[in-house]
Order: structure tokens, then C-alpha cells, then sequence
């Protein structure tokens, strides 16, 4: 995608505005507050101004252009290699910020003493293409929750919901489809790596290969076009030898109303294709060892129906952003994995604007966290920190997702996911490419080759 003139975007823009003001979701003067720039809202719906005290900077959209010397196919270059920390935050001094922490972060300090959090000056890096913005702002106006939450109608390609609704209960829903429809390139393969680490710090590297279409980010392509398929997903483990050619596939559906989720997995033990329904909410995530659920892949994903969702407010919150070191071809994963938690000297630290949103299960629903807090970055609407909880209403699990921005795209998006165990001291590690090719976001493919029957052809080979 190209980089449109600021101009060109206003005139797309109120041509949006004026077109579908008849079908607004919100009113045309309220769309009108989204904009590249001269507005009080970034294309994206975040507060464009930065914060009273000036901790949090003006969004200016964001970076537009790579370091010096990057080339696609890097390992993405720090634009910010030369911050100093402004502080750290320990186990010693946590209870002094404890307003600007989740209860998942002052849990890590309590259990673990030597964790830190190194905080640097924040630097709202996140942006998108120019169409992604064009296609947001026109979303403001028509979009639409399908049911209790079950999908989304009238929008395309965008955000559907830049501007949240005004009931906490519809703006919980409308801030999580809009992390589920964040724009991640229209297709992509890559590595995504993992580790199941144990209290001592003993682990087996997995090494997992993924692909992905989706069709929703499709240039010009409406729900009618993509059949209610949001995304294609195949993803293969390559090693160790005892996981070796075990397969997924996944169709992830728009509109759960319409048609659920469906997978398939090839086992090579068995040499066949089998529908595997349970690819969903709380079943254990592939070779994850079960620290991490199906539904906590991208720090969350699949339907939303087991819970009832609410956004509690924004709040200035410290999250792990810019994390260039972590997503660095010179980082060993040796080096980063520690017992407990991944190194926090390869990680970085923020002050940002956070949607919270609170998931609470359902009455006659079952999953095994009945609650989980997420964090969303008002630039994004990537889910940076998740808290989750056991039957018991007490916390289980912290899951964060240190994130950077894909220059060549441009999409701000995680390079490691850790989801830690806060009772056995276990935690996992996903995305560790460090040592392997960086996403590809220009890899050409198509729906075929995402069918059952590909899958065995691919499965046997």
C-alpha cells in the first residue's frame, strides 16, 4: 500500500462523511473528529494530544519512514536505540506507581523480586497505511455489533470502531473486534517460535512455521466478497522431532451468527485430516505445554459469546512498547529466557493510553479463566497486557505482548507474546524468530491453498 497525500485522504474523508451520513454509527460530526492530522482524534480514534503533564507525547503519526539502512527482510533497526531509561521500576518501589500498573505487573514484582520494569520516553511509533485510515474513518460512520457481539456489519478492510460507543457493555465489544480486525498485512508467513520454560529455566525450543490470508484487508473487498472468512491460518510444527509435521489449519469466521470458526489438523502418526472443533476458547494452544489457551493466540482471538464484556475506562498505564531489542536478530533466545520471565534488559517499557476492558464469564458459560482484564493501546488497538483469573477469582496468569512497528508495511504489532504461570513459576515464550527470517508480509498466496485438501497434500510432503 502507498502513502497517500494528507489531502488527498481529507477529500476521501469527507466524501465518506457526506455519503453515508444517513447510515451513521456515530454522527458526521463526531467522524469528523478523526483525521490524519488538524483533529482532535488520529485516524484510529486515539487522543491526538499528549497528556497534562507531557509524559505522553502528541501522536504525528506515528513512524512513516525506517531508520537509515533498513532493508526489507531485516530484523526491524531500534529507531530508538539511543533512549535512556527514565527509570525502573522494581520490587522495592512498584507500590509508588501502583495506579499505572495492571494487578498482573505488581504480581510479577511480588513473586519475583529481581524482575524490573526499565521505562523509557514514550514514543507513540504506532501508524498504518493511508487506506487503513481511509477505511476506519467511512467505518466510523456505518459500523455496527452483530448481535451480542457475534460480528460486525457494514465495514470493510478498517477499524470498524474508531470512536467506542457511549454503553460500556457495546464499547467492550466494539474495542475488542477492533483489536480482532486490526490491520496486519493482507497476508503473511512467518516464524513464530516457542518455549515452554520451567520454573528452573529449562526449555525445548519449538519451532513452528505460520501463514496467513486474510481476506478482509483485501483491497476493495466487502463482507458480501469474502464469504465470512475474516482469515486463513495454517500453521506447521518443525521441530522437535517428537512434534515434527503436526498441522493446523483454521478458518476464522466475521460472524459467529452466520458460521463458527472451522479447523482441521493433520497428524503424521495418522496420515489423515481430521475437523477439530475444539481449536477454540479454552483448549490448550499447540505444543504450548498448557500455559497458553487457543483463545489467547494474539493475546486474544475467536468468538466473543462465553463472556460479558465492558470497557472500564482509559487510563495512563505503563506497557511493554518499542520493543526492538526482544525483536532483534542479535538477541539470543539463550540469552532472553530466564527462569521466571524473559530477561528484562531486552525489554522496554512505556507510558501510554490504555482501553481497559474487563471479560467476565457468562452465566452457564465454562472456561477456565471465568475473568481476564485487557489492556489495549489507544494507537493500536494491539492488546498489550492481559490479567487473567481462575475459578477462585484470583489472578492466575500475566500475559503481555512487547510489540514494534513493520516498517515496510507499516503495522504496529507484537514480536513476543510471554504468558506467564504466576502459581507453578512456568511461563511461555511465542515468537522467538530472533535467529530465523522476519515476517514476510509481501508472500503471494491464495484461498486454495488453505483448504482441507491442501492441508494433506501439504502434511504428507
Amino acid at each position: 500500500m502507498t502513502v497517500m497525500s494528507k489531502a488527498g485522504l481529507a477529500t476521501l474523508v469527507a466524501a465518506a462523511l457526506m455519503a453515508n451520513s444517513a447510515l451513521a454509527k456515530v454522527g458526521a460530526d463526531q467522524a469528523a473528529k478523526l483525521g490524519v492530522s488538524g483533529t482532535p482524534l488520529t485516524p484510529m480514534g486515539a487522543e491526538r494530544a499528549g497528556n497534562a503533564d507531557g509524559s505522553i507525547p502528541a501522536w504525528t503519526g506515528g513512524i512513516t519512514q525506517p531508520p537509515a539502512g533498513y532493508k526489507i527482510g531485516m530484523h526491524h533497526p531500534d529507531p530508538f536505540a539511543s533512549d535512556k531509561p527514565l527509570m525502573t521500576i522494581t520490587a522495592k518501589n512498584y507500590k509508588d506507581y501502583a495506579d499505572q500498573l495492571t494487578v498482573g505487573q505488581m504480581a510479577m514484582f511480588e513473586k519475583y523480586p529481581e524482575w524490573r520494569m526499565a521505562v523509557y520516553p514514550t514514543r507513540r511509533s504506532a501508524s498504518n497505511p493511508a487506506r487503513t485510515y481511509e477505511m476506519t474513518i467511512k467505518n466510523a460512520l456505518t459500523g455496527e455489533i452483530v448481535g451480542d457481539g457475534d460480528g460486525v456489519a457494514n465495514v470493510a478492510e478498517g477499524i470498524p470502531f474508531p470512536i467506542l460507543d457511549s454503553d460500556p457493555v457495546k464499547a467492550g465489544q466494539e474495542a475488542i473486534w477492533n483489536h480482532k480486525l486490526k490491520y496486519k498485512g493482507v497476508s503473511a508467513r512467518r516464524w513464530s517460535n516457542q518455549a515452554p520454560v520451567t520454573a528452573t529455566g529449562n526449555y525445548v525450543l519449538v519451532r513452528i512455521k505460520e501463514e496467513l490470508l486474510g481476506l478482509y484487508y483485501r483491497p476493495g473487498a466487502t463482507l458480501a466478497d469474502i464469504n465470512n472468512i475474516l482469515v486463513y491460518f495454517y500453521q506447521e510444527v518443525v521441530s522437535p522431532p517428537r512434534l515434527a509435521g503436526q498441522v493446523l489449519l483454521v478458518h476464522e469466521t466475521l460472524n459467529s451468527q452466520i458460521g463458527p470458526r472451522q479447523a482441521w489438523v493433520y497428524n503424521p502418526g495418522q496420515r489423515r485430516v481430521r475437523r477439530a472443533p475444539n481449536i477454540a476458547y479454552d483448549n490448550p494452544g499447540t505444543a504450548a505445554d498448557n500455559l497458553r489457551t487457543t483463545d489467547m493466540t494474539d493475546m486474544f482471538n475467536g468468538a466473543l459469546d462465553r463472556y460479558d464484556w465492558k470497557l472500564v475506562g482509559k487510563r495512563e498505564m505503563y506497557m511493554p512498547y518499542n520493543s526492538y531489542k526482544a525483536h532483534s536478530s542479535d538477541s539470543k533466545v539463550a540469552d532472553m529466557l530466564k527462569p521466571g520471565y524473559v530477561d528484562p534488559d531486552y525489554l522496554r517499557y512505556e507510558k501510554h493510553r490504555v482501553y481497559v476492558v474487563d471479560a467476565n464469564l457468562k452465566a452457564g458459560k465454562r472456561h477456565i479463566n471465568p475473568r481476564r482484564t485487557m489492556y489495549l493501546d489507544e494507537d493500536s488497538w494491539q492488546i498489550l497486557v492481559v490479567d487473567h483469573y481462575d475459578a477462585q477469582g484470583k489472578l492466575w496468569r500475566y500475559s503481555e505482548a512487547p510489540s514494534v512497528n513493520y516498517y515496510e508495511v507499516p503495522v504496529f504489532w507484537s514480536t513476543l507474546e510471554d504468558h506467564h504461570d504466576l502459581k507453578s513459576g512456568r511461563y511461555l515464550a511465542v515468537g522467538l524468530d530472533n535467529q530465523d527470517a522476519m515476517y514476510d508480509f509481501s508472500f503471494q498466496t491464495t484461498p486454495d491453498m488453505f483448504s482441507p485438501q491442501s492441508l494433506r497434500q501439504r502434511g504428507i510432503q
